[in-house]
């Protein structure tokens, strides 16, 4: 397993743990149990934001502009679909 593959993998687990934690900051009814989901949630965001930049830093990980012509035909073909 190569580094690139290995930060991948790292960035989906912490996506994913975005979620579960967002969930129980947002369903806890117990502050003291909700600051301590905030907290851990900041913390993997913080993560998730230093992988990425690492990967980008690497070239693991691009961004593609999307061109206008390309946004307004989906638009298009969107409206003629409805």
């Amino acid at each position: 397993m190569n580094d690139k593959l290995i930060m991948e993998n790292y960035l989906l687990l912490l996506k994913s743990t975005v979620e579960v934690f967002v969930h129980g900051t947002l369903e806890s009814s117990n502050p003291d149990v909700r600051k301590l989901l905030k907290k851990g949630l900041d913390m993997i965001m913080q993560a998730q934001a230093d992988t990425y930049d690492t990967m980008t830093n690497n070239g693991w990980y691009t961004i593609n502009n999307v061109q206008l012509d390309s946004i307004n035909q989906t638009i298009q073909n969107i409206q003629s679909e409805n």
